[in-house]
């Protein structure tokens, strides 16, 4: 009887291995291939998913057959999210912190606390020859974007950022905000015309749909995605990868090394709003540029991926009852979380990035990777 009491228990648990096996999909992504060396980076390639959190990480996986680009990244680290001012930073202050290595005060960008300006990440690479970027799937004057091309002590003096983006030195830009250049409440300065008399080449969604052009070969380009804010995902937005992809091989063709921001803004708004479907839509979308950009770095070897959030939004919970591809899911605020916050890293010098640190480190390691 105990033998036979054994082999129906052994049995059991194999039927509930096979069961678990079927409902678990098998990640497809392996480690993308890495050496570790001490060759410093010709190119950085930034990305920055806005809001995004592990929990937002593990619900886009779990409603992607378990599979996230992310898994090709070799080098995970944490990083401390909290603004000079609050335990709990926002995204000006967050990004603020990457851009200029300082942390400073919730709404300021490119600035510290004092309300000094510093120069940033982006407008280093271009004094030292570098072409350089941003693709965003917000208006690029919003405060991520903006505080690596930008001076202000108000994140949402849109039209003051607006000309500091004139005044600054950036080769390609992709996102919306086309209001906050052509139609000025303030000035009435019509910056998209004094941006093709500086050399940029401009168009935007009204014009052309971005998925149906090829980035001409030009010296500046500038593409308006939207005149506001562009769509969610969920609602026909799609230019994020394209414009990823395309924006390396811009930046790339220019043969002096290059330095790119990519956003996946909206995945903080699906936060803010405590809708798990919209933070699920953006990451997978942010997916598909985490995948663009490490197609190309695995494929040149002299790109450095960056990878990380300024901060978590909506203290997102996946709950129990939950399974792979249904989730049971619920929040713990309509604002931003003082989580911290993982960074993932591939290519020369992402061992640099392992470890616990603040999140003034990332610029520091970056530029002394790239510039030092």
């Amino acid at each position: 009887m105990k033998i036979k009491a054994g082999f129906i228990f052994l049995l059991m648990f194999c039927l509930q291995a096979c069961t678990m096996s079927k409902m678990a999909v098998k990640p497809s992504v392996e480690h993308t291939k890495q050496t570790t060396s001490s060759k410093k980076p010709r190119n950085i390639i930034f990305l920055i998913g806005d809001g995004m959190g592990l929990t937002q990480i593990t619900a886009g996986m779990y409603m992607n057959h378990n599979r996230l680009e992310l898994e090709r990244m070799p080098v995970i680290g944490i990083h401390k999210s909290y603004s000079i001012d609050d335990l709990i930073t926002d995204s000006a202050a967050g990004a603020t912190a990457f851009s200029i290595g300082r942390k400073t005060k919730n709404g300021y960008i490119g600035v510290d606390s004092f309300g000094k300006r510093y120069t940033t990440i982006l407008e280093d690479c271009a004094k030292n020859n570098m072409a350089t970027g941003m693709v965003v799937t917000s208006t690029i004057v919003h405060a991520t974007p903006a505080a690596f091309l930008a001076h202000q002590s108000g994140r949402e003096d849109y039209e003051a950022i607006a000309m500091d983006f004139y005044n600054g030195n950036c080769d390609l830009l992709i996102g919306g905000g086309k209001k906050y250049f052509d139609r000025r409440v303030k000035d009435s300065i019509n910056l998209v015309e004094k941006l093709i008399e500086k050399g940029f080449t401009v168009s935007d969604y009204f014009q052309e749909d971005f998925e149906n052009i090829q980035i001409p070969n030009v010296n500046k380009y500038l593409f308006f995605t939207a005149d506001g804010d562009p769509l969610p995902a969920s609602q026909g937005r799609n230019y994020l990868a394209k414009a990823s992809k395309d924006a390396i091989q811009f930046l790339n063709s220019k043969n002096k090394g290059f330095f790119l921001m990519i956003e996946g803004s909206q995945i903080d708004w699906g936060g803010h709003a405590n809708e798990s479907d919209y933070i699920i839509s953006e990451v997978l979308d942010f997916n598909k540029a985490i995948k663009e950009a490490l197609d190309f770095a695995e494929k040149d070897q002299n790109t450095l991926v960056v990878i990380t959030a300024d901060h978590e939004t909506g203290g997102y919970v996946i709950n129990p009852g939950s399974k792979f591809g249904a989730l049971t899911t619920t929040f713990s605020t309509k604002k931003h979380s003082a989580a911290m916050i993982p960074v993932f890293a591939y290519g020369p010098g992402a061992e640099n990035f392992s470890g616990i640190y603040e999140n003034t480190e990332i610029y520091n390691r970056i530029k002394k990777l790239l510039l030092d």
